[in-house]
C-alpha cells in the first residue's frame, strides 16, 4: 500500500467524526497524539514513554474505559512527572481530546491499528505525516492553509537559499515545519545523507542546525511531530517572534 493510500484511509475517518463535532484541525491534532503512540511502537522507541501509557495499553481497552484512559494518558504524558522524554512532554503539553463518543474514538484507534505499517515504514513515516498535513491544508474549511506552505514553493525557497552543512537554519514562523524539513532534505541530498560529514557535524545537523518559532500551540505540536519523524531534533519553540524578548 502506498503512502497516499494510507493517508486517504486516515483522512476519510474525519467524515465519521463530524458527529462528535470535531473540526479538521482538531482531527489532525488528535491523530498526532495517536500516531505518536503507534509510531513509537512500530519503530521500537517506546522507551521514551512511561510504562502503562503506551499504544497497547490504550488499544486493549474499550467503551467508556477506553476514552477515559485516553484522557488520563494525555495528562500523564504532558506532565513533567510522567516519566516521558522532554520532546514527548512538549508535544503533549496541555493536551486534551475533543472526542465525546467512545464508539467514534474506537473507530479511529482500530483504523490506525489496522494500517499497513510495514509499507508505511518502508516509504517513510515522515512522508505519511506530511501527507496528512497537506490534506488538512487543502480542506478550505480547516483554515490550516495559513500554517502549511505549498511544498513546491518551499522547495523553490530552499533551492534559492542553498543551506549548507554547519549553518544554522531558522524559521521564525515555522508553521508545520516544512521549510526546516526541506532544508534538511537538501543538505542530506548533497552530503550522501550526512555520511560525508564528520560525526561531530552529523550530530550538529540532527540536533542543533534547525530551529524555529510558532505562535499557535496546536500547530507547534504538528511541527514537532513532523520534525521528529524526519529525524530533526532542533528546538521548535512556542512564542511570538515579533514580541518582546524575555
Amino acid at each position: 500500500m502506498k503512502t497516499q493510500d494510507i493517508v486517504q484511509k486516515l483522512w476519510n475517518l474525519c467524515h465519521v467524526l463530524r458527529d462528535d463535532g470535531i473540526t479538521y484541525l482538531q482531527y489532525v491534532t488528535e491523530l498526532t497524539y495517536l500516531l505518536f503512540l503507534k509510531m513509537a511502537k512500530e519503530t521500537g522507541t517506546e522507551d521514551q514513554l512511561p510504562k502503562g501509557y503506551r499504544w497497547d495499553d490504550l488499544a486493549k481497552k474499550d467503551g467508556v474505559e477506553l476514552l477515559d484512559f485516553y484522557k488520563l494518558l494525555l495528562i500523564h504524558l504532558g506532565s513533567a512527572k510522567g516519566g516521558a522524554s522532554s520532546r514527548v512532554q512538549v508535544i503533549f503539553a496541555n493536551s486534551g481530546t475533543t472526542f465525546r463518543q467512545p464508539r467514534n474514538f474506537r473507530t479511529v484507534v482500530e483504523a490506525i491499528d489496522g494500517l499497513d505499517w510495514y509499507s508505511a515504514k518502508s516509504e517513510g513515516l515522515g512522508d505519511l505525516y506530511e501527507g496528512l498535513l497537506e490534506k488538512n491544508a487543502e480542506e478550505t474549511k480547516s483554515g490550516a492553509g495559513q500554517y502549511f506552505t505549498p511544498r513546491p514553493l518551499i522547495e523553490s525557497m530552499v533551492a534559492v537559499t542553498k543551506p549548507q552543512p554547519g549553518e544554522l537554519v531558522q524559521d521564525p514562523a515555522v508553521g508545520t515545519g516544512g521549510f526546516l524539513i526541506n532544508a534538511d532534505r537538501y543538505i542530506r541530498a548533497n552530503t550522501d545523507d550526512y555520511f560525508k560529514l564528520s560525526e561531530k557535524k552529523q550530530n550538529f545537523q540532527r540536533r542543533e542546525a534547525f530551529y524555529g518559532m510558532e505562535l499557535v500551540a496546536d500547530v507547534q505540536r504538528l511541527a514537532l511531530m513532523n520534525a521528529m519523524l524526519h529525524d530533526i531534533e532542533g528546538d521548535i519553540l512556542l512564542g511570538d517572534t515579533l514580541g518582546p524578548s524575555c
